[in-house]
C-alpha cells in the first residue's frame, strides 16, 4: 500500500470579509445569467478556449482521485451528423413511446421535440464518459469509487467554466446513449454520462421563461 505524502497548502487565497461577500455576490449575478440554449450559431470558437475549460473540469474533487471521466470533444461535421442521426432515434422513441404522459407534461414548458439540429449547428459536441474502471500499464483494472458523484461534479464545472468563457451549452442526454462509444470509439468500461452541446448563441436565440427556487426552497440552515 502506497503511503501518503503531503505538502503545503500554498495556493489558498484568502480575503477579507467584506471582499468575500462582494465575490460571492458577483459570482451568483455572474450564473443568474446562465442559460441552457437550443439554438447556437456556427460561429468558431478557437479550440484553446475549450482545452482550458476542460482544464478546468478536470480539477473537480473526485473518489480516491480515480479523475473517473474521459472528454470527446467532437467537432467534425461528419461524426456530429452520425450523432445527431443516432439522437433523434432514440429521442424520437422517447416522445413516441417511453415518455409518460407525466414526464411529457414536465418537458412542455421548454418545448423540446425529437428534433436536434443543435447537434450538427454548434461547434463543439462534449461527449463525457463515466469510467467504472481503468486499466494500468500492465492491463489489470483499477477499480474507481463515487463514479457518478464525480463526474458530475466535473460536468457542472465544465458547464460553469464554458459560462465563464462567454459560450452557452445545452446538457443533452438521449436514453440510452450507447450509440456514442460505438461513434466516437470508446471502450466498454466507459459510459456515456451527457453530451455537452457548447458554441455561441444564435442572434435570434429564444429561451424558455422559467424561474429558479428562490433560496428558501433549496436550503435549511441549522
Amino acid at each position: 500500500m502506497k503511503e501518503a505524502q503531503f505538502m503545503p497548502l500554498s495556493d489558498y487565497q484568502p480575503y477579507p470579509e467584506s471582499e468575500m461577500k462582494q465575490r460571492a455576490a458577483a459570482f451568483y449575478a455572474e450564473m443568474r445569467r446562465r442559460r441552457s440554449v437550443r439554438h447556437f450559431s456556427e460561429r468558431p470558437v478557437p479550440q484553446e478556449v475549450i482545452e482550458s475549460c476542460l482544464q478546468a473540469a478536470g480539477t473537480a474533487p473526485n473518489g480516491a482521485n480515480m479523475q473517473p471521466w474521459h472528454f470527446v470533444v467532437v467537432s467534425d461535421p461528419a461524426i456530429k451528423k452520425q450523432i445527431r442521426t443516432a439522437a433523434e432515434a432514440e429521442e424520437q422513441e422517447f416522445y413516441e413511446r417511453r415518455a409518460s404522459e407525466d414526464w411529457l407534461e414536465a418537458l412542455a414548458p421548454l418545448g423540446t421535440d425529437a428534433h436536434k439540429p443543435f447537434l450538427e449547428i454548434a461547434p463543439y459536441l462534449i461527449a463525457i464518459f463515466a469510467q467504472s474502471y481503468s486499466l494500468d500499464e500492465e492491463g489489470k483494472k483499477v477499480k474507481h469509487y463515487y463514479v457518478q458523484e464525480s463526474v458530475g461534479i466535473a460536468t457542472g464545472m465544465l458547464i460553469t467554466a464554458v459560462h465563464h468563457a462567454g459560450l452557452v451549452s445545452l446538457t443533452h442526454t438521449p436514453s440510452p446513449m450507447k450509440f456514442l462509444n460505438e461513434i466516437l470509439g470508446r471502450p466498454a468500461w466507459e459510459r456515456p454520462f451527457l453530451l455537452l452541446v457548447v458554441g455561441y448563441p444564435a442572434e435570434d436565440a429564444e429561451v424558455p421563461v422559467i424561474t429558479k427556487k428562490p433560496l428558501a426552497d433549496i436550503a435549511t440552515f441549522l
